[in-house]
């Protein structure tokens, strides 16, 4: 039997508002377009990893708002085991994203229901916890609740990804607690508490192999570095270092791209995937969802992945698990 992936974070509800463009600060422009769409970077991977055919569960709580009996339905209707979802007094969590015509989005999260999952809650979800083959977590619960996550998995040899959005500055006690790391280069730049080397949209080959070296100095076992359209940098340990292309595709919404490859890199190497052919597979995962507006809507399943990897890297170059999943 298998071992689910647990996802302890997030259930939001996006209040999306399509634009030619981002406005500036202070400026006011006319919309194209308003959408809501279930979102939360903990429900989204869950929901992605689910879509993907691998058993999930999640840790995360509601609000007793409309909201929240929408949120819930949507994570079971996605096949998500939602036991452990609480809803609790008071407002779910929303973000209220902006999305430009490229697909380049702005996000402000209120976290509403999400900043009560505490610890307490976490230990009273200990048994699905401990059942985990694999955790993921985020930054949009309370620092506490992902350090405590951290000591149970690391006392129960149970693996844990965190992705540190949004970015903040982490405890080094809570870095060395973490299997892997999935920072961009904003987040990375936050967790070093410089500017990288050849920074930004340029930033070359040995500058991000330096950013991954630092995070692995700070004691981080594993770190793969997401680059956008760049791809990604997986680094692990004293091993050398894998640079993984990105798809090019017609982005309409980048929204939750980062929570497509986290679920994807999870299950991938929960299917026994190597972290490189993980890595790709994560990477198809990312850049069909940039494809289709909205988070958990444009997350693709199995087979479009499978589909996706064959039509891209040819038939049978990447050859998936998918006996009883498609």
């Amino acid at each position: 039997m298998q071992k689910p992936i647990v996802v302890v974070g997030s259930i939001n509800l996006d209040l999306v508002a399509g634009a030619d463009r981002i406005p500036r600060a202070g400026e006011t422009i006319l919309g194209r377009s308003f959408n809501t769409f279930y979102g939360g970077k903990g429900a989204n991977q869950a929901v992605a990893a689910a879509n993907l055919g691998y058993p999930v569960a999640m840790v995360g709580n509601v609000g007793s708002d409309a909201f929240g009996t929408q949120l819930r339905r949507g994570l079971e209707n996605a096949g998500v085991e939602t036991a452990c979802v609480t809803t609790v007094e008071g407002a779910s969590g929303v973000a209220l994203i902006t999305t430009g015509a490229g697909g380049e989005n702005s996000i402000v999260v209120v976290p509403g229901a999400n900043g009560e999952l505490t610890p307490k809650r976490l230990e009273q979800s200990a048994s699905l916890l401990e059942r985990a083959g694999f955790l993921l977590a985020q930054l949009e619960i309370p620092l506490e609740t992902v350090d405590f996550l951290a000591q149970f998995a690391e006392r129960r040899d149970i693996p844990l990804m965190l992705d540190p959005a949004p970015a903040r500055e982490l405890p080094r006690a809570l870095l060395h607690r973490l299997t892997w790391i999935t920072p961009n280069e904003t987040e990375t730049e936050t967790l070093l508490g410089t500017k990288l080397e050849h920074g930004g949209p340029n930033c070359d080959e040995s500058g991000c192999e330096a950013a991954a070296e630092s995070l692995l100095d700070s004691g981080i076992r594993n770190v793969v570095l997401k680059l956008g359209q760049r791809g990604c940098l997986v680094a692990q340990g004293h091993l050398a270092k894998v640079r993984v292309a990105a798809f090019s595709v017609n982005a309409v919404d980048t929204t939750a791209a980062g929570d497509a490859f986290n679920a994807g890199f999870a299950v991938g190497l929960m299917r026994g995937f190597t972290p490189e052919r993980s890595a790709v597979f994560a990477s198809a995962v990312a850049a069909i969802s940039v494809t289709r507006p909205g988070a958990q809507p444009s997350m693709p399943t199995l087979a479009e992945v499978h589909a996706f990897l064959s039509e891209r890297l040819g038939p049978g170059a990447f050859q998936l698990a998918v006996e009883s999943t498609v």
